[in-house]
């Protein structure tokens, strides 16, 4: 679990009153008001006569979990950091909260009344790129696998550390927000990656990647057959201050490699090490194209 004494969040039924105790202590005590809600929460459906009201450069997080002290202690450290929240107590409202705020980013549970995580991100994905960040108990790899493969950006498993959820959501933030920060077409074989569109292609064949992964495909192919250490493509791809685990990069790993397919490249696993992107047989390699070329 991680730690630095924080309150932490499980959803098991021994914890609830540990979990309750905290969110109250933190929520009554000490610090307060405008240091921990610096921005005044004006409705927890972010609608006032039918349109959202936030400020345009105030971020909005949609937390999606039927336990309401999760809810409240997440929505406090998501609040202290600036970022408005709204909230859905089952999959059905979770949606109509999406539709209703836009939001920048949504947390979603995995276990929910009336329609289960899973079903809720598939769902979201077929409106839209939103970035979600699946909240689960479940610790089994296959349930993040299932999720990621549905379209969820990244997972974080109960018991959690609320501060290290909070920083998972301001990295998604960070790397959706940088579309326009990359640099010229990068061409591996008939793999060609374009930073500033962030779209990716296997001679005709368009990648459907999301952010990360198409993130660790790009930092693999500036080096075609060096090898990254999976803690080396963490701090590039998902920050220095992103307080996951290695377990993470592999997940994503397996994700590229399924899009890649057999006609382009390929991710080879050193083992111990990281992971390399394998150029092509014939001797072709990262190519930088003149400008021309753009």
């Amino acid at each position: 679990m991680l730690g630095d004494g924080a309150a932490t969040a499980n959803s098991q039924p021994g914890h609830r009153s540990a979990w309750r105790s905290s969110a109250n202590q933190l929520g009554r005590g000490g610090v307060q008001g405008p240091e921990i809600l610096p921005y005044v929460r004006l409705t927890s459906d972010c609608l006032i006569e039918g349109r959202a009201t936030y400020p345009a450069t105030m971020k909005t997080i949609l937390v999606v979990d039927d336990e309401r002290n999760i809810v409240e202690l997440v929505r406090l450290y998501l609040e202290k950091e600036g970022f408005n929240v709204v909230t859905a107590s089952d999959g059905e409202q979770a949606l109509t909260q999406y539709e209703r705020c836009d939001p920048d980013l949504v947390v979603l549970d995995l276990m929910l009344p009336k329609m289960d995580g899973f079903e809720v991100c598939r769902e979201l994905r077929r409106r839209g790129d939103v970035p979600i960040l699946m909240l689960t108990a479940r610790s089994e790899d296959v349930d993040a696998i299932v999720g990621l493969e549905l379209g969820a950006d990244d997972y974080v498993t109960k018991p959690f550390n609320p501060r290290a959820l909070v920083a998972r959501v301001k990295a998604i933030l960070r790397r959706t927000d940088a579309t326009a920060k990359g640099g010229r077409p990068i061409q591996v074989g008939e793999l060609r990656i374009d930073p500033r569109r962030r779209e990716a292609a296997i001679g005709g064949r368009r990648l459907d990647l999301r952010a990360r992964e198409f993130d660790l495909l790009a930092a693999l192919a500036r080096d075609p057959g060096v090898v990254l250490t999976r803690d080396a493509l963490l701090e590039d791809v998902w920050g220095t201050d992103f307080p996951g685990e290695t377990r993470t990069v592999d997940v994503h790993v397996a994700e590229v490699r399924k899009k890649l397919g057999d006609d382009g490249p390929q991710v080879e696993t050193v083992r111990g090490i990281g992971y390399r992107l394998v150029p092509p047989p014939r001797g072709a390699a990262l190519s930088t194209p003149p400008p021309d070329a753009e």
